[in-house]
């Protein structure tokens, strides 16, 4: 997704692609483009070759998703303790961190409709400044549109309706000509470019149409209780999320109830809507994570507030479970990796070294005060754990994802200038190497009629897996065809179950005889 993120930004600002929009130099229409013009602007002040640079658009993007769900806290009533715990949680949650980290359109759709939500609540709850918060929240309804079309307003939006209506009633007297604004403003920016592309393109916008249409009841499909770990999607939470859920259990333990009913309601609307749709990946479940954060951190704040005092066994014994274990991890991770990769340790003794250190100590700050009953502490220790993992355990993938077989797309450019020939590809292309590889690739299969079209040229270039036998094709008699080098973009080598036969290619010499 990322590559299919940049290499369209790529080719609006260096083919002015901006509205059609390009994959490849090929329409791509599936997405709408507002996280790819980002991605464009950044680009353009940083650079394309700087990949720090092409993320800080989403690093920003996923910030404004916590600031949001941090406001929308203290809106709700919570202290500002507890909203500062909920963006924690938020940020730290298995799935928030890794899309931000992947460059999903996802993140974009719903950070924007975070905000859509809060000046909503806004307008729905406070009399003062209602023409303002209707435009902010149309405006926001219609970034979120223009990010990942009506996904986030199925997804999150009509959940917190849902959750809104149940628990606060809706009082919409005075208020009616605001929301119709809001949905006018909104749908008007959100269907501005797809009806704009369908009348410049109306044939390619067609196609796309269908086959994205048929996806949601062919492709991925799923059982209606494939959602139901959702609570797992939130990684170091897994165990307080759960608990949090249970609402016999925790009615009588928070101290704002009403709130904790509208979160509660909320998540599981969320996730009986995503439920109703057939087609289900575990990526859809990202606006899920964003009310089940507010969720568990009434939990949290429970135990903050209580630990001490709280006199069952067994409640007792959870708590100590679920984050003993992440103390327990805190000693595994670093052992784990010395085990790993310990006869590749050269030039990366530094980060085993505060990895190890880092997470040792952390480890024995969850004890001790699990131990004393601080629980403050024991939280903030668990926050601690993701920062000093991403710190100081990132740089360990370059030792555990290792491919010795590696060979960059870019190389093949070198080829190409020794040689003076273009490159094609065969039959499709792959995005991570269409990126790695810095340009666009024809491709010489013409997929409506199922033929290649061979280049004119009497040397060129070619790209093809292995499985494509082209040396059998019958388009290819009349050519030499020779093996000069190849691409292989795996982390992983080629013995691995993960190894993934989509990111390698022949590269080929053809010459007419």
């Amino acid at each position: 997704m990322e590559a299919r993120n940049f290499i369209t930004a790529r080719e609006m600002a260096t083919h002015n692609h901006w509205i059609l929009t390009t994959l490849n130099d090929l329409p791509r229409y599936e997405k709408p483009p507002l996280p790819t013009w980002l991605t464009a602007v950044s680009g353009i002040i940083f650079g394309f070759d700087s990949i720090y640079g092409m993320r800080i658009p989403v690093a920003l993007i996923t910030l404004l998703l916590v600031f949001g769900v941090y406001r929308l806290s203290e809106k709700l009533g919570l202290s500002k303790q507890q909203s500062f715990h909920n963006g924690l949680i938020l940020i730290t949650s298995f799935y928030i961190y890794f899309a931000g980290r992947d460059n999903q359109w996802d993140m974009y759709t719903h950070s924007f409709m975070v905000v859509c939500i809060l000046f909503l609540w806004n307008l729905l709850n406070d009399s003062k400044k209602p023409l303002f918060n209707a435009v902010m929240a149309g405006l926001f309804f219609g970034f979120s549109f223009l990010s990942k079309g009506p996904i986030s307003v199925y997804a999150l939006l009509l959940p917190f309706l849902i959750a809104y209506g149940f628990t606060y009633k809706f009082q919409l007297k005075d208020k009616k000509i605001y929301l119709l604004l809001i949905l006018i403003l909104g749908i008007a920016i959100g269907l501005s470019w797809p009806l704009y592309v369908k009348w410049a393109d109306p044939i390619t916008t067609l196609k796309v149409t269908k086959i994205e249409s048929s996806r949601w009841g062919n492709y991925n499909t799923r059982p209606f209780y494939y959602y139901w770990s959702f609570f797992t999607q939130s990684g170091i939470w897994t165990v307080p999320a759960f608990i949090a859920l249970i609402y016999p259990y925790l009615k009588s333990r928070v101290r704002n109830l009403k709130v904790y009913k509208f979160t509660l309601i909320w998540t599981l609307a969320s996730v009986v809507l995503l439920s109703i749709v057939p087609e289900k990946k575990s990526r859809y479940l990202l606006p899920v994570l964003i009310p089940m954060a507010l969720n568990t951190g009434f939990y949290i704040e429970y135990l903050i507030n209580n630990f001490k005092n709280i006199r069952l066994k067994k409640e007792k014994g959870i708590v100590y479970f679920a984050f003993g274990l992440i103390g327990i991890i805190c000693i595994a991770i670093p052992v784990g990796i010395f085990i790993k990769v310990k006869n590749d340790l050269a030039g990366f003794e530094i980060w085993l070294i505060g990895l190890a250190l880092s997470l040792l100590a952390i480890g024995y700050v969850i004890f001790k005060n699990l131990r004393n009953k601080n629980f403050i502490k024991v939280f903030y220790a668990v926050i601690a754990v993701q920062v000093a993992v991403v710190v100081f355990g990132i740089p360990f993938t370059e030792l555990i994802l290792k491919n010795p077989d590696y060979a960059s797309a870019k190389a093949i450019r070198e080829k190409e200038k020794n040689l003076s020939v273009r490159t094609y590809e065969l039959n499709s292309f792959t995005p991570e190497i269409i990126w790695d590889y810095g340009f666009s690739i024809p491709i010489l299969l013409n997929e409506e009629t199922n033929k290649l079209n061979l280049p004119t040229e009497s040397k060129f270039g070619l790209l093809a897996l292995e499985k494509d036998s082209i040396d059998s094709k019958k388009e290819f008699q009349n050519y030499d065809l020779k093996k000069v080098s190849y691409i292989d973009l795996n982390h992983v080598p080629s013995d691995s179950k993960k190894h993934n036969d989509r990111l390698t290619r022949i590269y080929y010499i053809v010459t007419k005889k």
